[in-house]
């Protein structure tokens, strides 16, 4: 028997499988979580939710289609935007003027 030779060629495959399990945990299940939380976020839209594109544009939804989502981001200024362009959703009711959500400005909530 050959004193190099230990645990023969299986053994040798045992560190290739520790790199598979490691990568499986820390890159493509939270990738695959993260998908599934997003598809749940676009599938639970619904009019009058508040939302901020992947550009950046701040809108509360309009109309929903299957694979659009319109917009309104200004009063009477409606756009139409896939539904993979929706970043996050920022909340439901109308946006202030000066994009927060309610109206709400930012004085006012700094001086109470």
């Amino acid at each position: 028997m050959n004193p190099n030779a230990v645990g023969g060629p299986l053994v040798q495959l045992v560190p290739f499988a520790l790199i598979l399990v490691v990568f499986y945990f820390l890159l493509i299940r939270p990738q695959q979580k993260k998908a599934k939380e997003t598809q749940a976020m676009l599938d639970a839209l619904k009019p009058g939710d508040a939302i901020v594109t992947t550009g950046g544009i701040h809108g509360r939804v309009v109309k929903l289609a299957p694979d659009e989502v319109q917009l309104e981001i200004a009063p009477q200024v409606r756009i139409r935007l896939q539904r993979a362009a929706i970043g996050q959703v920022a909340g439901k009711g109308r946006l202030g003027e000066s994009g927060e959500q309610g109206g709400e400005s930012k004085s006012a909530r700094t001086e109470g």
